[in-house]
């Protein structure tokens, strides 16, 4: 049952309707939490992958030029609606990529965000090499995601519906200490956020 860039889409064409009724006030602390460590200054440019419906883009600060991509053409559809309907004239170009494979030219951005995508790639390492690929040196990168969680209970319950990833669209039981191996991402600061601090915020830097 592995997921893979086409179960992906396949699983947010489902979700895409009600995507922003069930995830978007649950997961505001988060996505506010992350773009506020990302500390930007103006003119910076800001790629945030997984960009989703756009539910965060609201929060950038108006001086800088965000970027967002996603591998569903459906939530970027609504991604546009929002852009149009909120006037946010700070958004260059949303567009439909896969993340592990980014046609942006090396050191494009000055910070690179991306929330609730690391447990959703089929290859989190290519992940990270394409978002430090496209970073540019000493650049902010912070990850926001669900991570396994240490109580016995709920990781239990977390291994039992693992093989449903195909269906939900990611890894319910996703491990910090193997991802952080994976992609050698150092982590600055780690916040835990959102209901009963079940994700993390992971603050780190572009160091090539």
């Amino acid at each position: 049952m592995a997921v893979t860039s086409d179960t992906i889409e396949r699983a947010y064409r489902r979700y895409a309707r009600y995507y922003d009724l069930v995830f978007g006030a649950i997961f505001h602390p988060g996505r506010n939490t992350a773009i506020e460590h990302l500390h930007c200054e103006s003119g910076d440019r800001i790629l945030e992958v997984g960009v989703g419906t756009g539910l965060s883009l609201s929060l950038y600060p108006k001086d800088v030029k965000i970027t967002g991509i996603d591998l569903s053409s459906d939530m970027l559809m609504r991604a546009h609606q929002r852009v149009r309907a909120d006037g946010l004239t700070n958004v260059e170009e949303l567009l439909q990529m896969d993340a592990q494979n980014m046609a942006f030219e090396d050191s494009s951005f000055d910070k690179v965000v991306a929330m609730y995508v690391a447990s959703v790639v089929p290859d989190p390492k290519k992940l990270m090499e394409e978002i430090r690929r496209v970073c540019k040196p000493g650049g902010v990168i912070i990850f926001l995601n669900h991570f396994e969680n240490k109580n016995p209970v709920v990781k239990r319950a977390e291994a039992l519906i693992q093989p449903l990833a195909k269906y939900l669209g990611f890894h319910p039981d996703f491990p910090m200490t193997e991802f952080l191996e994976q992609t050698g991402f150092e982590v600055k600061t780690a916040i835990p956020v959102n209901f009963l601090d079940y994700w993390t915020v992971l603050v780190g830097t572009n160091d090539k």
